[in-house]
């Protein structure tokens, strides 16, 4: 089985320790209820899967497992390339699953939904082969400011009092409790929050070894292949295409026919070190942006992200990676001697109100809209989506994704 590195005691009373409960008293769903108690409708046994993205890949793979046959239509490469490849954007993302931080900027469903993937992330890569890195990490994340940007820290604590009332899955933090936690980290930041109910995935490994499992449990993958999606339908270069139900998980890709979906331009870079080491996500608050370095197997680190109104998919540009390196430096001196060694940029699919959605007919399921929340929100997405195929009566955070 895949792995994942096991919750912290200090975390056994939130939603990483499994409880019925989080620590802001929300009472969390259950995966299982998705596909249990199935009603008297026949399922569909042919499902054509557009869009091999994060979404699609899960979607693909637990069907598959649940025994209907699958067709996944991917319109560049399955295995796509390093930059400059048009790719998914699961394959920029920092892979971060972070209810609180997120919900800062969004609001409680988010926060809901991001609690789920905490425990859903866990059970499905105890479902792939065994691998010898982990892939899903609980540590929860870290969020600091210089002294000048002090306000900055409060801010965000009020706005997650104002979404979250009464929460207590994080802790303040003093310049001791700070080292503490992350010691490589400057000595000059006095103050903090510790996230408790965080984490992150080792996203790219997680892609791969789940490609190779869709390959190894015989689905049919049609790569370079883009298609327009229709009820039972799915029409390529060469003619329609029939099936029992199509799911779209296209992203961008499904612009033409989704009018109200847009593209939201992010950019990241990847260092590589051996002078610092972290054991979380730490986030920089800064009056102009916010700074998060996400910790990666090999001594690698991921710094991002931009968030730009533009669906420019050029390179990163000199400002941003300026940007970006100069707060990532001021994190902690010894990154002034890390090697960058991708520079990455990609569009978010995002709908005007920047959450997702799933909009179900007779036919044709549609999943999109997951923004920059794509680890976060994608097991809510994806376990709705089977509960709207697998009937029942009600699918899991429907009011949160069936509601629009």
């Amino acid at each position: 089985m895949g792995s994942a590195q096991p919750v912290e005691p200090e975390q056994a009373n939130t939603c990483g320790g499994n409880k019925v409960l989080n620590s802001c008293g929300y009472s969390l769903p259950s995966a299982s209820k998705s596909r249990g108690n199935v009603t008297n409708h026949k399922l569909p046994q042919t499902i054509a899967v557009a869009g091999a993205g994060l979404l699609g890949r899960l979607l693909a793979w637990q069907l598959q497992r649940a025994g209907i046959n699958i067709t996944l239509f991917e319109a560049g490469s399955f295995t796509p390339d390093a930059p400059p490849t048009i790719r998914a954007a699961a394959f920029t993302a920092a892979g971060m699953v972070a209810p609180l931080s997120e919900a800062v900027v969004s609001d409680e469903g988010v926060y809901r939904m991001g609690i789920f993937a905490l425990q859903q992330w866990p059970t499905w890569i105890a479902q792939l082969p065994a691998t010898g890195e982990p892939l899903f990490f609980n540590n929860g994340s870290l969020v600091v400011a210089h002294q000048q940007d002090t306000s900055e820290l409060e801010q965000f604590e009020r706005e997650l009092g104002f979404v979250l009332p009464g929460c207590a899955g994080y802790q303040h933090l003093d310049q001791h409790d700070i080292h503490q936690l992350e010691p490589d980290l400057h000595s000059h930041f006095h103050s903090g929050l510790f996230l408790t109910e965080e984490g992150h995935v080792n996203n790219r490994e997680f892609l791969r070894l789940l490609g190779d499992e869709i390959i190894n449990q015989g689905i049919t993958v049609r790569t370079h292949t883009p298609v327009d999606v229709f009820p039972g339908k799915v029409v390529t270069e060469k003619g329609e295409e029939h099936f029992d139900l199509v799911i779209d998980c296209r992203g961008l890709g499904a612009k033409q026919q989704l009018r109200n979906l847009r593209g939201v331009r992010g950019e990241t870079l990847h260092v590589e070190t051996r002078e610092i080491h972290l054991q979380r996500p730490v986030r920089l608050m800064h009056p102009r942006y916010q700074l998060y370095v996400v910790p990666k197997p090999n001594h690698r680190f991921i710094i991002g992200a931009t968030q730009i109104e533009s669906e420019d998919r050029s390179p990163v540009t000199i400002q941003s990676n300026l940007e970006l390196s100069s707060a990532l430096y001021t994190l902690s001196p010894a990154f002034a001697e890390a090697r960058i060694i991708e520079m990455d940029s990609n569009l978010r699919p995002a709908f005007m109100d920047n959450l997702p959605r799933v909009n179900s007919q007779d036919g044709l399921i549609s999943a999109n809209g997951l923004f920059r929340h794509g680890y976060l929100l994608a097991p809510a997405v994806v376990e709705n989506v089977l509960a709207h195929i697998f009937r029942k009566p009600e699918p899991i955070f429907s009011d949160l994704l069936n509601q629009h």
